[in-house]
């Protein structure tokens, strides 16, 4: 799975006005639900929510992952955010998060919620990739550069 190939320009705000998780969790619903993915925003939050009530999101330095599975999604989807003044996320390293990456997937078939955490997962680790999403200047940059290290022999 290339995230480079879920993630588009309407789907990626570089500038997240949220001051708290749930304003957090509303911000980035509303950009499925302009895109037209999402048509049921409340049952989306609440996925979220319901997630995040587990164990935190916030599972690497700057980097939150809240996810969830709702009806009516095919696949994955997923939506980018950067808070350019840090979040307290309640984080796994009590760090502020500044890159968020929201997914959902579809109910009865974990095998693309799984593929896809896990190449996240993979990601994240790469050496200043975080900072250099943080660090962008516009939605196709940010898809350019996880493109680029998805794809490194093509880029």
């Amino acid at each position: 799975m290339l995230i480079s190939e879920v993630l588009t320009p309407s789907l990626i705000k570089l500038n997240v006005e949220a001051k708290t998780k749930e304003e957090l969790f509303e911000e980035m619903v509303q950009l499925f639900v302009s895109a037209g993915i999402i048509a049921d925003r409340e049952a989306a939050v609440m996925a979220l929510i319901e997630r995040e009530q587990k164990m935190s999101t916030g599972i690497a330095p700057d980097f939150a992952l809240p996810h969830g599975k709702i009806m009516g999604i095919k696949g994955v989807v997923m939506a980018l955010g950067i808070i350019r003044d840090g979040m307290d996320f309640d984080s796994l390293d009590d760090e502020p998060v500044h890159v968020v990456l929201t997914l959902f997937s579809e109910v009865g078939n974990p095998g693309p919620h799984i593929e896809a955490l896990s190449e996240i997962s993979r990601l994240i680790e790469i050496p200043g990739l975080l900072e250099s999403i943080k660090e962008a200047a516009s939605a196709e940059e940010i898809i350019r550069i996880i493109k680029k290290e998805e794809l490194p022999e093509e880029a």
